[in-house]
């Protein structure tokens, strides 16, 4: 049930003040989810409603509670976001192992490294849309599912092409995983813990990684799976398989959780959206959904996102035309004041951190592979990564007249697991400290340390300073993973983010 309240309300926090400024006063296109309480007394306070509980959307999420369904969604969608790490991630394991059955030069690897990712941008850029169309827990499902399937595929591809044009499917899917599943997680969150349970969330990607290091020590080196005539199924392609379950699974796990409210309301779906708020209700505190206390859900005029006219209209177009018409509508709209400011500000700084941070990250497996080539054929000698490069291409293992050479020593599963066991440590400390201490400092703190650590790269001289400078930087720029995240949700408007 609505109820409108035309007066005016103060906004207090970035994303109405964003709103507010791009929209005007007049404007009905107003985040749900960032409305703060109105003032109007007679509307909001509990008390004073004679019959029946009304409340905005952030004091209806309040009233909730904080209990066993919030950390229910924290299993669900850190799941999502473990998965999606060790899908990115898993490559820098493969490349070495599949060098030889895929026929793989330098250049190749870069290309392989860099087709996921190209995949991502694709499929960020369309899936936003979608969810606004068909809610968020549906695409999550879908893209869970697609990208499961892609996995599987991929590890049954006996050529560089066909291996090439699954791993970009595999990217199109967790392009619109990422900014799905960190919106969905955070519309369910009270404003006081949103930004500890994003960090929370954040730490997931650590634990993706550690999967990753972990399971390809134990599968890649085993030399398990086999052949048959022209078709080879060898152990890196039973490791790329593994990687499909976690993505299998979360596709059925997310069938446990309800569609995000604010989605729903956004629909015009209210009823739907309270008995929501009932089911959270009840599973935190274990007492009946009515006595969840709030009856009506506070709709002010400014925060319907679509007129009941435009409604009417739009549902005579195809919801293709219609998703097609949104993203269109919402690409316009970062890149006009006053969001142009935040959209540029934003790309910068996820352009040059994501260039660190899977750059080196997926980097290090290999790095750690060539310096272990260089120390066991000069007898621990010291050389700098050009030294150690330049030996490894010309007349080591990737020389055009070596023979290929895909097993990996155990030494370099094991230092590779130290660099992601080493983020453990800062994700605790983004959780404590991300409300108290901001997210802008732990993102400076994080970019610049980060920096450090790859100038530092230049003075590596042996295995062992490889694995500090990949430590400390891993350790670093996890906090800034969180510290992001956090920044991108808040800032932008739900219908913007993804």
């Amino acid at each position: 049930m609505i109820e409108t309240d035309p007066g005016p309300k103060k906004p207090h926090n970035c994303d109405v003040n964003i709103d507010h400024q791009l929209n005007g006063p007049s404007s009905k296109n107003i985040d749900l989810g960032v409305v703060p309480p109105l003032k109007t007394p007679a509307k909001l306070d509990p008390e004073k409603a004679p019959s029946s509980e009304k409340a905005d959307f952030e004091r209806a999420i309040e009233l909730t509670g904080y209990g066993r369904f919030h950390y229910l969604l924290l299993a669900v969608c850190g799941l999502v976001s473990t998965s999606e790490e060790m899908d990115v991630i898993s490559m820098s394991f493969i490349l070495p192992s599949a060098q030889c059955d895929l026929e793989l030069s330098t250049q190749s690897k870069g290309w392989l490294n860099s087709i996921i990712f190209i995949g991502m941008m694709v499929g960020a850029y369309a899936w936003g849309s979608v969810a606004d169309s068909l809610g968020r827990k549906r695409v999550l499902i879908a893209i869970s599912i697609i990208n499961g399937l892609a996995i599987v595929a991929s590890s049954f591809s006996q050529n560089y092409e066909l291996f090439m044009f699954f791993r970009f499917m595999n990217g199109a899917a967790l392009g619109g995983s990422g900014p799905v599943i960190w919106s969905y997680f955070a519309e369910f969150q009270p404003k006081k813990k949103r930004g500890a349970m994003l960090s929370f969330m954040a730490a997931f990607w650590t634990l993706g990684n550690l999967f990753v290091a972990g399971l390809a020590w134990v599968i890649i080196p085993s030399e398990i799976g086999g052949s048959t005539g022209g078709f080879v199924y060898n152990s890196w392609r039973i490791f790329l398989l593994v990687m499909s379950f976690p993505s299998f699974m979360v596709a059925a796990l997310l069938f446990l959780l309800p569609e995000s409210p604010k989605f729903l309301i956004s629909s015009g779906r209210q009823k739907e959206a309270l008995e929501v708020f009932r089911g959270i209700y009840m599973m935190n505190t274990g007492h009946s959904k009515d006595e969840y206390p709030v009856k009506q859900i506070l709709v002010d005029e400014l925060m319907h996102t679509k007129p009941e006219k435009q409604i009417e209209v739009k549902e005579h177009k195809s919801k293709l035309k219609r998703m097609m018409s949104d993203i269109v509508e919402h690409s316009k709209q970062l890149f006009v004041p006053p969001i142009l400011k935040f959209t540029m500000i934003s790309i910068t700084i996820n352009f040059t951190f994501h260039i660190g941070y899977y750059g080196l990250m997926m980097w290090f497996p290999e790095m750690f592979n060539r310096f272990d080539e260089w120390s066991r054929t000069h007898d621990n000698a010291e050389a700098d990564i050009c030294q150690v490069t330049a030996y490894v291409t010309q007349f080591g293992t990737h020389s055009a007249d070596a023979r290929c050479d895909s097993h990996i020593h155990s030494d370099v599963f094991m230092e590779s697991l130290i660099t992601v066991a080493a983020a453990i440590p800062s994700n605790i400390f983004a959780v404590l400290g991300m409300d108290r201490l901001g997210r802008k400092f732990f993102l400076v703190f994080a970019t610049f340390s980060a920096g450090l650590c790859s100038a530092a790269m230049y003075f590596v001289y042996n295995k062992t300073n490889n694995l500090i400078v990949s430590a400390i930087f891993s350790s670093v720029i996890s906090c800034g993973n969180a510290s992001l995240d956090c920044l991108i949700t808040e800032v932008f408007p739900t219908n913007l983010r993804y």
